[in-house]
């Protein structure tokens, strides 16, 4: 049996354990892919007649588990999207059976009732599969008519900056097949206005990016002018030769791959272009407003100018903080990293930084939002095939502070106490020091 058909063996047991209750409460994280999980659960699931009730979360902690706990009766369900795997004791504390749907790495022996994760069957979660997808390979065993729903399951993957290779590579196909996406070649970014698009996006970050001025200069060079979606096959060619002479100069490989290539476009959504469509779902997921991304979701279309005008200030904004914060960034021994407070965007900052900037190390940002320090961190599949693992050392560092953290190799997280910045950079460095020279030299030093 291949890896595949494991992975859809264990989304089959899971459907048929949520086919035998009357009401589920799902928990989906905040980000583009735990929204569109969201998404996929709550239409998969009011097809089959399930009734349900849905939150968005930031991360699995002790108050989500409260609150999970005050709103069940007995013989609910509980499903988590996206959240789930690193933290066995959380699931336990669950006052109900639980079903978790997930792509990170897991850790210890899950008390869930059913787990859905790729890293169980030898497939990489923080590549070929996203949370996204886990819940849609679930939905199709829910019912047959749910292959629509693998749009939003393509988003996800997007959205969490994957590959299309071996369990994406058979959703892509499978929307492909049923016209649920299709694909436009050029280049990997929003549509609307040249000049916008190209100053306002994080995606790609040029030395024009936060500045119209250079945008409208760079492209009246090239006699562009127009919106990027009317553009003939010749100017998008010629744009993108443009771009990727200036990417070539500092950016690392990922970063034109990125970049330059093929668009997917969602043909039963109502926001077609994948890359507009995240960025509405990160721009909700950011300012809290998860019920304009659900509605998205769900294909409400009475939300969609509100919802991509909000989304066009964030971006303005986010690529003018970005590009502020740039200047501030300072280097460890083995390690890139910023201190920052109220950053609109970590992530997408440290998915700049490394994918744009400085390719050669990993990239921590410790930003003070909240009354505590929460950590992003980014590495480049190059350095995870070094021996870079994020994961590892950030749930290691922050432990060590009185934090927790944990993620994917490439992309983690962490939540650490006030003031303790210095020592869990000092740590973190230490660690990834560790794993890219034991990698260089075959042993550590």
């Amino acid at each position: 049996m291949s890896e595949l058909e494991k992975l859809i063996n264990l989304a089959k047991n899971a459907a048929d354990k949520i086919r035998k209750h009357r009401f589920v409460r799902i928990v989906s994280h905040n980000d583009a892919d735990g929204l569109t999980s969201a998404g996929i659960m709550a239409l998969a699931l009011l097809r089959a007649g399930i009734g349900f009730q849905l939150s968005i979360a930031g991360k699995l902690d002790e108050s989500v588990v409260e609150e999970v706990n005050s709103s069940i009766s007995q013989g609910d369900l509980v499903i988590f999207c996206d959240m789930g795997s690193g933290q066995p004791e959380l699931i336990g504390k669950v006052a109900a059976d639980v079903v978790v749907l997930d792509h990170h790495q897991p850790v210890g022996k899950s008390p869930a009732k059913a787990v859905v994760n790729a890293h169980m069957v030898g497939i990489d979660g923080a590549t070929d599969i996203s949370a996204s997808g886990t819940c849609y390979l679930v939905a199709r065993e829910l019912g047959t008519g749910n292959i629509d729903l693998a749009g939003l399951a393509i988003a996800g993957a997007v959205g969490d900056r994957q590959l299309f290779q071996t369990a994406n590579a058979f959703i892509l196909e499978e929307a492909l097949k049923a016209g649920v996406v299709s694909i436009r070649k050029g280049l990997k970014v929003g549509d609307g206005d040249l000049v916008d698009v190209l100053a306002y996006s994080t995606e790609p970050f040029l030395d024009i990016t936060g500045y119209p001025e250079k945008a409208a200069e760079f492209l009246n060079q090239l006699g562009l002018s127009g919106n990027i979606e009317n553009l003939s096959a010749e100017d998008i060619s010629k744009l993108a030769s443009a771009i990727a002479l200036k990417l070539v100069k500092q950016a690392s490989p990922e970063a034109i791959e990125a970049v330059i290539g093929d668009t997917i476009l969602l043909n039963r959504e109502l926001v077609p272009n994948v890359y507009d469509f995240i960025s509405i779902l990160n721009t909700c997921g950011k300012q809290k407003v998860y019920g304009l991304a659900l509605a998205l979701c769900l294909k409400d279309s009475a939300i969609v100018d509100e919802a991509l005008s909000l989304t066009k200030e964030h971006e303005k904004n986010l690529a003018v903080d970005v590009r502020e914060n740039v200047g501030k960034i300072r280097k460890g021994e083995n390690i890139w990293y910023i201190n920052t407070i109220d950053a609109l965007s970590t992530g997408s900052l440290a998915t700049t930084v490394v994918r744009y900037l400085h390719p050669e190390l990993p990239f921590i940002c410790v930003n003070e939002s909240e009354g505590i320090l929460k950590v992003s961190s980014r590495g480049t599949r190059e350095l995870v095939s070094k021996g870079l693992d994020l994961a590892f050392a950030l749930r290691e560092a922050a432990g060590a502070v009185g934090g927790s953290g944990g993620g994917h190799s490439v992309a983690s997280g962490a939540a650490i106490p006030l003031g303790s910045a210095e020592e869990f950079l000092s740590i973190a460095d230490r660690i990834i020091g560790d794993q890219l020279s034991k990698n260089a030299s075959g042993k550590a030093k």
